[in-house]
């Protein structure tokens, strides 16, 4: 009797666990769980200190682009220090300057990874400290696991820094929600919405960019 007891305790106890993790699965978009389980991508990553991850997550991404910078040589186009509260537009604008279309993106979780399961890192500004204390930071979001439901970002000095879904998810929308992609004119984003790409299009040609800004129109029309 006690032996029946025990195994029946143990079936429900399995049961029960088993109730969890599909509970939890279940909270996983439906657009995630057709990506990829797991995606790490690589390529350049300068290392840097938290007050340093505007200038340093732009040079790695140009790096990855092909064009030779580092973090150093992005301070003063970037006007820093001194110019933190514009630092967001100055790094759009000088992408630009470089011949990259800035894509914006949704900073919904499933739009963002969308993009990294296509081969595309992204740009994201996080907010990083505690409930008293917390400041903006920028990352590259280059990975995720979607049995284990987190992320994979560059940020700081961590190259494999993990976070949850739900916690990357407050963590950007409390600091506003920016999402970036960095494209070459002939890179189309995954999913890609025609009117956005055009109007980073005329946004490079605003820069000075008409030759960039041609292409891409040209690589749209060709998608």
């Amino acid at each position: 009797m006690v032996q029946l007891f025990s195994r029946v305790r143990a079936a429900l106890l399995i049961a029960v666990a088993a109730a969890v993790l599909n509970g939890c699965a279940g909270t996983v978009a439906p657009e995630v769980k057709r990506l990829p389980e797991r995606v790490e991508l690589s390529g350049t990553f300068y290392r840097g200190e938290a007050h340093q991850s505007g200038p340093q997550v732009l040079a790695s991404l140009l790096s990855q682009q092909g064009i030779v910078i580092t973090p150093g040589l992005l301070e003063k186009p970037l006007h820093l220090p001194g110019a933190e509260d514009k630092l967001q537009r100055n790094m759009e604008n000088l992408a630009r300057e470089y011949g990259m279309v800035v894509y914006p993106l949704d900073s919904h979780l499933p739009a963002l990874l969308t993009q990294v399961a296509a081969g595309y890192p992204v740009m994201v500004r996080f907010s990083e400290g505690s409930a008293f204390w917390a400041e903006p930071r920028y990352a590259i979001l280059s990975g995720y696991d979607r049995n284990k439901q987190n992320v994979l970002l560059r940020a700081g000095m961590n190259r494999r820094q993990l976070m949850s879904f739900s916690a990357f998810e407050s963590a950007l929308d409390k600091s506003g929600g920016w999402a970036i992609l960095i494209q070459k004119p002939s890179q189309i984003p995954a999913a890609v919405d025609q009117q956005r790409w055009l109007k980073a299009a005329d946004a490079l040609a605003q820069a000075g960019q008409e030759n960039e800004a041609a292409q891409a129109r040209k690589a749209l029309a060709a998608h």
